[in-house]
């Protein structure tokens, strides 16, 4: 009985380490097709609209 609680945990970490590789890698894809996309049009950076005073920034690398 213990081996098969034991068999459930690791199972159980392996799938929320694949799930946290996947995220990672995804975010990171997307992070990379943006500064593609900037490099492209000669962009310095991506305007994003703050929507409580509806003035314009530059986006940072964390969002």
């Amino acid at each position: 009985m213990a081996q098969l609680v034991v068999l459930v945990v690791l199972l159980g970490g392996a799938w929320l380490l694949y799930k946290r590789f996947i995220s990672d890698a995804e975010r990171l894809t997307a992070r990379t097709r943006e500064r593609e996309k900037e490099q492209q049009t000669g962009a310095l950076g991506t305007l994003v609209k703050d929507p409580e005073t509806g003035e314009y920034r530059v986006k940072r690398d964390d969002e």
